[in-house]
Order: structure tokens, then C-alpha cells, then sequence
């Protein structure tokens, strides 16, 4: 971190970016009595949280996943590759599916809380980051390293996987992905093996609960 950021008699500067107002007024309420924690914005979407941390550079960064225009993932990304503006990143979201958590750590988070954490926890997990600590709860560590034990499936496999959630045959994901039937079917029998499912339903089932495919509604 730069030699400007927290010192003995520095207040750590939070930026806070959620698209529900009562959640970002929640968790101003949160540190408002905090003398070593400053909220200095609050921001509604993805986009307005770069804007945001590009002109105040704060020490944090507070944010959920899922928000208009950018959502969080875009945000770290971009806030990596920044050299100014660059806060240390927490997640805050009611996401905790092992993909979120593996992309959201993956892009440059430093800590990863589920909404509903005590106001406590939410505290000292500012400081800690701000400190350049990492901070992943219990809970989400173990998803973490749940996940890394499986094997990935490959760019082509999360491609049939998501058109047989959609209810494609195998036929008609061959036309779509040029490939032949056969080549299809050897994926399928993949992601069977890869996702330890016995069948089709199985792996969907599974694949949304892991956050590696959405659900059709």
C-alpha cells in the first residue's frame, strides 16, 4: 500500500458499493461510531465505485457482487490493474457459491464476508484487510478449498453444460457448437465424471448450486 494510507492517527477510508440503499445505510450505521474507520462514499453500482475509488482512493473497498452496469468481479478486476485508486477489496454479498468465491479471490479480493455477518466481524475484517491481511471466514475457506480438490471443466465442457441446463439435446449442441454428436457425448461424459453426478439432472443440480451455471427460469 502507499506510504499515505493508514497510519497510527489515520482513519481507515471505506468506500461502500451496494445497489439496496437500506443495505448501504446499514452499514454506514456500522462504523459511524467507529473513530478508526471513515466512510467516505457510498456508491450504487459498479461503475460508480471505480469512479469513486479513482478519485478518493480509499484504503477499502466494501462491495457486492451482484450490481447494475458493472457488477463486483468487473470492478476488482479493473481496480487491479489500476495504479492509482486501488483499495484493498471486500466482498460483501449473499452470494457463497464455491465459483463466486473462487472468481472473486481470483480477480484481487482480499476478503470475502457473507451479508448477514455481525457488525463486529465487519469491522475488524476492515481493519485487517486495511493491514494487509486476507481475510476468508471459516465457512468460506473450507467451500475454497472444497473446490480446488475438483477438477475444472474445460472452457468447451462449461459450454455444453450450459445448453443442457437449457434443456438442448445432443444433437442440437453439436449443430450449435460445430462439433459432432460423438464429440458432444464424450463431453457430457466428462462433466459426468468431473462433476461426480450420474446423470444430466444430477449435474445441473449441481453445477447451479456450485455457481457454475445459473438457473434456467
Amino acid at each position: 500500500m502507499q506510504a499515505s494510507r493508514q497510519t497510527s492517527i489515520e482513519a481507515i477510508t471505506i468506500v461502500i458499493a451496494d445497489d439496496h440503499p437500506v443495505i448501504r445505510e446499514g452499514l454506514v450505521e456500522i462504523f459511524k461510531s467507529q473513530k478508526d474507520i471513515k466512510v467516505v462514499a457510498e456508491a450504487s453500482d459498479g461503475e460508480e465505485a471505480l469512479a469513486l475509488c479513482n478519485r478518493l482512493c480509499p484504503d477499502v473497498l466494501l462491495l457486492d457482487l451482484r450490481m447494475p452496469r458493472k457488477d463486483g468481479l468487473q470492478a476488482i478486476t479493473e481496480l487491479a490493474e489500476c495504479r492509482i485508486g486501488n483499495p484493498r477489496v471486500i466482498v460483501m454479498t449473499t452470494y457463497e457459491s464455491e465459483e463466486d468465491i473462487r472468481r472473486a479471490l481470483k480477480a484481487g479480493a482480499k476478503g470475502y464476508l457473507v451479508k448477514g455477518t455481525p457488525p463486529q466481524q465487519i469491522r475488524e475484517s476492515v481493519r485487517r484487510v486495511a493491514a494487509g491481511e486476507a481475510v476468508i471466514p471459516p465457512m468460506i475457506a473450507a467451500k475454497l478449498v472444497e473446490s480446488m480438490a475438483r477438477a475444472d471443466l474445460s472452457a468447451r465442457e462449461s459450454q455444453v453444460l450450459r445448453y443442457l441446463a437449457n434443456g438442448r439435446s445432443n444433437k442440437e449442441i453439436g449443430t450449435i457448437l460445430v462439433i459432432s454428436e460423438n464429440t458432444v457425448k464424450a463431453h457430457v461424459k466428462s462433466i459426468l465424471t468431473k462433476l461426480d453426478a450420474i446423470g444430466r439432472g444430477e449435474a445441473i443440480a449441481i453445477a447451479i448450486k456450485r455457481g457454475l451455471i445459473k438457473p434456467v427460469h
